[in-house]
């Protein structure tokens, strides 16, 4: 059930080779967006630029986008583009992190923009801007392939090869009441470092609405001199993430000072192969994504799993995990490892909302919410864009709460976060991008 516009993007392939004959030159990509003059050194980009393979990049959009300009003296921000609709910004580019300046505004209306990179990644949230006003945000934006050398490569599930988090693209999602973009600047910033995420479904990017996890609202209370990489994904185990080579992909770009975030336990207490137990095998395989983080001179960082929203006759959450949160929490303290206590945090968090409005929380909607949902949808693991929002601003207030390292990197408003006394619902906005699927992701 994905929209025509998302089915855009998965089908059309990366066109390199055209798009690098334009700009291989030079390691700075400049857009001047609108049908104004164009400023010196910029490539145009009006309504009638569509991405194509060839041309390696441009917009993609279900409807059609407005264009405007002014007699402005700045020829930047004298012209833009924008849309009653969400629209998209695509590029090729090479494997990297990259730093983004996004100019946002123009001068004749107000405006309001979500930015969202790749699969809903949250960058930018509801900016603002007074007729007239035009702003300047920067965001960083890791771009990877699953390619680890010449013979090996991450071994993605069929679903994951329609992901945007895993093509030769940047994909820029602008969105909200009066979305509007007037210039893009891209730039190498493999300089910065990075917060590799290692995980399933509780913390991956969710492809589609309505799914969401904390990995992918993360950067928005993150600075813009570090990067998340968040290769978590559904259904993972310990086991599996390695057989898969997604520790090998993490390993092979991980650059000393990068951090790496490891959360699992949902998935490898199931029966099967993949089973590891709390105080034995759990734990060594724990030990295993530690020690080749440090032999990198990276730093790991263990995260408890979320809990599931069970409840008990008296309003308290059933410990459905047992003794794996317990483990993860012994074997911090015996590698001397930083630990996000993100099971204790989700426990109050529920707790506080209550059986009925922790829902609100998690993929709980009536039927018919989404086209073709002839069912209603009821999850008890999987994060709503809300319950990710807050969980989030958890691992934020955590890595405050600790004095760790991390936190020169949360940004500077973020205040801060008691999960007893989470945000209102009702007060919580987020623009649903224009794909949805209501199929349940792997893992529980």
């Amino acid at each position: 059930m994905k929209s025509q516009l998302k089915k855009l993007l998965f089908l059309l392939p990366a066109g390199l080779l055209c798009f690098q004959s334009l700009v291989a030159q030079d390691a700075v990509y400049k857009f001047d967006f609108g049908n104004g003059e164009l400023k010196k050194g910029y490539t145009a980009v009006d309504q009638n630029t569509l991405y194509t393979p060839c041309s390696g990049f441009g917009i993609l959009s279900e409807s059609t986008v407005e264009q405007g300009s002014t007699n402005g003296k700045d020829k930047l921000t004298s012209d833009w583009i924008t849309s009653d609709k969400p629209f998209y910004f695509k590029v090729d580019l090479p494997e990297g992190r990259y730093k983004i300046t996004i100019t946002l505004g123009n001068p004749e209306e107000s405006t309001a923009t979500t930015v969202k990179a790749e699969s809903r990644r949250l960058m930018l949230e509801n900016i603002q801007t007074k007729k007239g006003e035009v702003l300047t945000k920067t965001i960083i934006v890791d771009v990877r392939t699953p390619r680890i050398n010449d013979s090996l490569e991450v071994r993605r599930k069929a679903r994951e090869m329609a992901y945007l988090n895993w093509d030769n693209s940047l994909t820029l999602e602008f969105n909200g009441p009066n979305p509007c973009v007037s210039s893009i600047v891209i730039e190498s910033a493999d300089s910065l470092r990075a917060i590799f995420i290692a995980g399933d479904s509780t913390v991956t990017d969710q492809e589609n609405e309505p799914w969401a996890s904390w990995g992918q609202m993360f950067p928005r209370f993150l600075k813009q001199d570090i990067v998340v990489a968040n290769y978590a994904e559904s259904g993972e185990t310990l086991k599996a993430f390695r057989r898969e080579n997604r520790l090998k992909k993490i390993i092979s770009v991980m650059k000393p000072s990068d951090y790496l975030f490891i959360e699992f336990a949902h998935n490898d207490q199931k029966p099967g192969g993949n089973h590891v137990d709390p105080f034995t095998t759990y734990q060594d395989q724990l030990r295993y994504f530690i020690s080749e983080a440090r032999k990198k001179g990276g730093k790991p960082v263990l995260v408890t799993s979320t809990n599931r929203r069970a409840f008990d006759e008296n309003g308290k959450i059933i410990n459905t995990l047992l003794e794996y949160p317990d483990a993860m929490r012994q074997l911090a303290k015996e590698e001397d490892v930083p630990l996000i206590d993100l099971n204790a945090m989700t426990k109050v968090f529920y707790e506080a909302l209550g059986v009925e409005n922790s829902k609100r929380a998690l993929v709980h909607y009536p039927a018919n919410t989404y086209p073709g949902q002839d069912e209603p949808l009821a999850d008890n693991t999987h994060f709503n864009p809300y319950g990710a929002y807050e969980l989030a601003k958890c691992v934020a207030q955590s890595i405050l709460d600790q004095k760790l390292d991390l936190a020169q990197y949360i940004v500077d408003d973020f205040g801060s976060f008691d999960p007893s006394q989470p945000d209102s619902f009702e007060d919580f906005f987020w623009p649903e991008s224009p794909a949805a699927d209501v199929a349940k992701p792997d893992g529980n």
